[in-house]
């Protein structure tokens, strides 16, 4: 029988040793992967901790579920399933993760261990980059000195020559056909052509140049890692054969200053999977892994689906009901008091 041990020795293999080993890795302020994130907002600070977030290294794991962001949805899901180690690429913190309460209450409840590997797992295999479409020759997850702030360079596979082959790869890869179908018979069996969902309607799109604009060289950036366009002059500096700008996991819209310099700089620019597709990108590798240095030990992946509809169109004709006079009884009219 495998233990919480076990698992963590397979990240630490996984990662080339980049987990966390005791309490020293984080307070003493040297480790590269112990990366604290902050805007600055009061209270909202959080430091990343690769490895073990919460359990007990003797626990026995039977089950893994690998997720990107762990959620209290995760949380019942691993509960009514058997799991017994949640490992969330995303970091975790204490609510914000855990449906609003301690970690430690909601954990307990179920005897789930938790794990987080973020910015320790990227940058350990080209994934992301292959199905886009590019072979990297330049890798750096800190670009600028910006922790997180990640950088491919690459050059186009042999079957890749135009924005057109690098769209029509990912709709390939990441199935998404499939999500249009699923989505049209939720369409049908809700009697609501309203919904949206996040993989089918960020799918990847150019912004700059045509479906038949050759493509060579690539700079593949992040732009919610902090990538501007002071770096992006920079990379083709410092790489002036570079003739597309690839955004992925976020993106850019229209009249975003990343546009608008590529376009000064005569490159194409096109947006590629969305972060929802992370748990494809990063997540299946991930699970796969350790299904392998695991093999006793049954592994599943959590997928989110998002979806969004108008308010007055979601539910059944009781939840339409109760929802209004809810709001309309206890939440619109009342008086403002002093907190109690």
């Amino acid at each position: 029988m495998k233990t919480v041990q076990d698992v963590l020795n397979a990240l630490d293999k996984i990662t080339g040793g980049r987990v966390i080993k005791s309490l020293n890795d984080i307070t003493r302020g040297d480790h590269p992967f112990v990366i604290q994130k902050s805007s600055n907002l009061p209270g909202k600070e959080i430091i990343e901790t690769p490895g073990l977030v919460y359990g007990n290294m003797n626990n026995k794991v039977k089950k893994i579920a690998v997720t990107m962001t762990m959620t209290e949805g995760s949380i019942e899901l691993a509960g009514v399933t058997g799991v017994d180690a949640i490992i969330a690429h995303h970091p975790i913190a204490e609510a914000a993760n855990s449906g609003g309460v301690k970690l430690k209450d909601y954990l307990d409840l179920y005897n789930i261990s938790v794990f987080e590997l973020h910015e320790a797992f990227h940058g350990l295999h080209p994934g992301i980059s292959y199905l886009h479409g590019h072979e990297v020759y330049r890798k750096d997850i800190s670009y600028g000195g910006v922790h997180g702030n990640i950088l491919f360079v690459g050059k186009t596979l042999p079957e890749v020559n135009t924005l057109g082959d690098i769209l029509t790869r990912l709709d390939t890869f990441m199935g998404l056909q499939e999500e249009d179908e699923l989505l049209f018979m939720e369409k049908e069996i809700r009697n609501n052509t309203s919904v949206i969902e996040t993989s089918v309607v960020t799918r990847g799109r150019i912004v700059c140049g045509e479906e038949n604009s050759s493509v060579n060289n690539i700079a593949h950036i992040f732009p919610h890692t902090g990538f501007t366009t002071d770096h992006l002059r920079q990379v083709i500096k410092e790489h002036p054969e570079v003739d597309t700008v690839l955004a992925s996991i976020s993106r850019v819209y229209d009249g975003h200053t990343l546009i608008e310099t590529a376009k000064e700089l005569g490159l194409n620019f096109v947006v590629g999977n969305c972060h929802v597709l992370e748990i494809l990108e990063n997540g299946l590798p991930l699970a796969y892994a350790l299904d392998m240095l695991l093999p006793d030990v049954e592994v599943v992946v959590f997928r989110e689906r998002v979806t969004s509809l108008p308010v007055r169109t979601m539910g059944t004709p009781q939840m339409k009901q109760y929802a209004e006079q809810m709001a309309t009884k206890y939440l619109v009219h009342k008086e403002v008091s002093k907190l109690s």
